[in-house]
């Protein structure tokens, strides 16, 4: 990261990850009877209407720059109506891991590509493209990971809150206005990110053949 170049592509490979991950969830909202996200013009990749300034920009470059073990940030939610989608309970869950699956899609592709380039001989181990795309790849399984913790406003707590009892979705409801709060608290005082490192190394090597 200390290379301008790998940098300034990390950077912009994390900001349209993040509006990929946004126009899933308004796409998939779509296809279930949503046109919410439609009408707002949110269905984009172009990331000027998502950007959101602290969670799109400030965080993630404070992180990057810092030498921060992961680079967490998003873009501005779209806005979804789950009254107006087909299937509630079912469309809901798949509106919500929509952005997950965005991500583990991008990673998947990133390290396709990044494998052809290596084994073509365009690029070598170690280069600054290799580099840079591999911490895409990184990022990106970062992103779809961490979202999948079932912690208010994350994608998981509203996948584990629909999956199971209706008892589990209202304590997900309830802990919407602390989860940010208890999801810091999670990272400093409790061994996540390690757990959570483990399942991402395993992810990476698995995507990267190594």
């Amino acid at each position: 990261m200390q290379d301008p170049f790998v940098f300034v592509v990390v950077f912009a490979i994390f900001v349209m990850s993040v509006v990929a991950h946004e126009v899933a969830h308004g796409w998939v909202a779509l296809q279930c009877g949503d046109p919410t996200a439609l009408k707002a013009g949110r269905l984009t990749l172009n990331p000027l209407p998502h950007i959101d300034p602290m969670m799109t920009v400030v965080l993630p470059l404070m992180l990057i720059l810092a030498g921060a073990p992961f680079v967490f940030g998003g873009a501005k939610p779209v806005p979804i109506n789950p009254f107006l989608l087909r299937n509630r309970r079912r469309d809901w869950m798949l509106v919500s891991a929509a952005g997950v699956a965005a991500n583990l899609l991008i990673a998947v592709v990133l390290a396709v590509l990044l494998r052809g380039l290596l084994l073509s001989g365009i690029f070598v181990a170690k280069s600054l493209g290799t580099v840079a795309l591999a911490s895409g790849v990184g990022v990106n399984i970062f992103l779809a990971l961490f979202n999948l913790l079932p912690i208010p406003p994350l994608d998981g707590s509203w996948i584990v809150g629909l999956l199971f009892p209706d008892t589990v979705g209202r304590l997900m409801s309830r802990l919407q206005p602390v989860g940010f709060i208890l999801l810091i608290l999670l990272i400093w005082l409790t061994p996540l990110l390690s757990y959570l490192d483990v399942l991402w190394g395993f992810i990476f090597r698995l995507l990267l053949g190594l």
